[in-house]
């Protein structure tokens, strides 16, 4: 089955792929002067979460987790194709369900946030089924939705766990109105904002699946770059084929993260050499 993953991603990078400009990072640094659309980021709320949530769910720690240097090196490998471009508007998402892109988004955003002179902003973006805040093991609160149908000040929601120079802004309610609401001028406007008011940010979007779903497409204006998460025995090639072409004109897929690998049939040399084909770097 591998072996069909790397053949459509040795075709989607024959085919070519699109790419866009830009350029931008929050907690601690001084807020510049208000105005009533802007953005305070000073304002973040101090959250704890314990060592042990951390490990409980594979999310790197304030030390070196056993699996700390894979998300270093796919850190490494992302930043230099952000910097490569001068891009920090990041999406995070997969194929289908369940192959563990919410919790790549969070490791890999953990593992920027922790570089010097590097600030991360984590976005819950699926709206529909935002999951950032359970992984976290935090309450539920307001956050995206509640910003973009409610009106509530952006500032009110954004966390600061302590990981590094991260923040997260929390999706908040579930709504099946998710596309459309990604879509919008508001989410525009604040999309623009979170990509040029401090230089050192990344900004990285957790989104949802690309399948059965218009969200991907629908706020891919607003990305420079995606991360394509896979499960390893998992995800299909006719479903990663069909992503691929969906994507395609749509944002730059910059890699593929092979997910769970060697916990199904294939041995660890297989696995490197069938993983994030794109530009010829493996996550």
């Amino acid at each position: 089955m591998m072996e069909h993953l790397q053949s459509a991603m040795e075709r989607f990078k024959a085919e070519g792929k699109a790419g866009k400009t830009a350029r931008s990072s929050p907690h601690l640094d001084p807020a510049p002067a208000a105005s009533p659309s802007t953005i305070v980021y000073s304002r973040s709320r101090p959250v704890f979460i314990h060592e042990e949530v951390l490990r409980r769910h594979r999310i790197l720690t304030r030390h070196d987790s056993p699996f700390a240097d894979s998300y270093k090196i796919l850190r490494t490998q992302v930043l230099h194709r952000l910097r490569e471009h001068g891009w920090n508007m990041l999406g995070v998402t997969s194929p289908r369900e369940g192959t563990g892109k919410t919790l790549t988004a969070i490791n890999l955003a953990i593992a920027m946030a922790t570089e010097p002179n590097q600030t991360v902003l984590l976005v819950d973006a699926d709206l529909r089924a935002p999951r950032v805040h359970e992984t976290l093991e935090l309450e539920r609160r307001a956050g995206l939705t509640e910003y973009l149908l409610d009106g509530t000040p952006l500032e009110e929601m954004l966390l600061y766990p302590g990981l590094g120079r991260l923040i997260v802004l929390p999706g908040g309610r579930g709504t099946e109105q998710s596309a459309e609401l990604l879509a919008s001028p508001r989410m525009a406007v604040l999309s623009k904002e979170l990509k040029y008011r401090y230089e050192s940010r990344i900004v990285i979007f957790d989104l949802p699946p690309v399948l059965g779903r218009a969200d991907v497409l629908a706020f891919s204006p607003q990305l420079e770059a995606l991360l394509l998460v896979v499960e390893d025995t998992k995800t299909l090639e006719p479903d990663l084929q069909q992503t691929l072409q969906m994507l395609k004109g749509a944002t730059a897929v910059i890699g593929t993260v092979l997910n769970k690998a060697g916990q199904g049939q294939l041995s660890l040399p297989q696995v490197k050499r069938a993983v994030a084909v794109n530009h010829g770097w493996a996550g």
